[in-house]
């Protein structure tokens, strides 16, 4: 059973990760300008961490449906191992 996420919640996700698209765009952009180098480091590392925040707000929301309905997130595969697990994959 997939996780149902709040309309929100989806739309905030895919709103992010437009953005970093956009980010990634414009770092393939400065790559073929032939931009500074610290430049390019710099945006990588923006893009990262805006990747990384989408995972950590999936999960969290993730979280709160397992503390609501734990037998719900149990049945759908969602335990708290697992979620610790997907935690240490995005550290």
């Amino acid at each position: 059973m997939p996780m149902q996420l709040p309309e929100e919640t989806t739309a905030d996700l895919v709103r992010r990760l437009a953005r970093v698209e956009g980010q990634v765009r414009g770092l393939q952009a400065m790559i073929k300008d032939g931009r500074e180098c610290r430049e390019i480091v710099a945006q990588l590392s923006a893009a990262g961490k805006a990747l990384d925040q989408v995972g950590f707000k999936l999960l969290a929301t993730g979280m709160v449906t397992c503390l609501n309905d734990p037998e719900k997130a149990a049945e759908a595969g969602f335990v708290p191992e697992e979620v610790e697990k997907l935690f240490l994959k995005l550290a």
